[in-house]
């Protein structure tokens, strides 16, 4: 159960980084936000969700050493 306290918040992690990807190139949001076709931003979003990524990566490597 220790696992899925991590893995939450790295599938919230990639959510949000798909979101500001997204939004940094221009394809959600109202035009009106800083964000929008920021390439910086998206950049951003990319960086987030590789977080997200180890994140449920370190979540699976202690769920499977706690079945070992």
């Amino acid at each position: 159960m220790k696992s899925l306290s991590i893995v939450i918040p790295g599938i919230i992690l990639i959510i949000f980084g798909m979101i500001f990807s997204f939004q940094g190139q221009g394809m959600v949001g109202p035009e009106t936000s800083f964000m929008y076709e920021n390439e910086e931003w998206s950049d951003y979003g990319i960086f987030i969700s590789m977080i997200g990524v180890i994140l449920i990566l370190i979540g699976y490597i202690i769920e499977k050493k706690k079945i070992t």
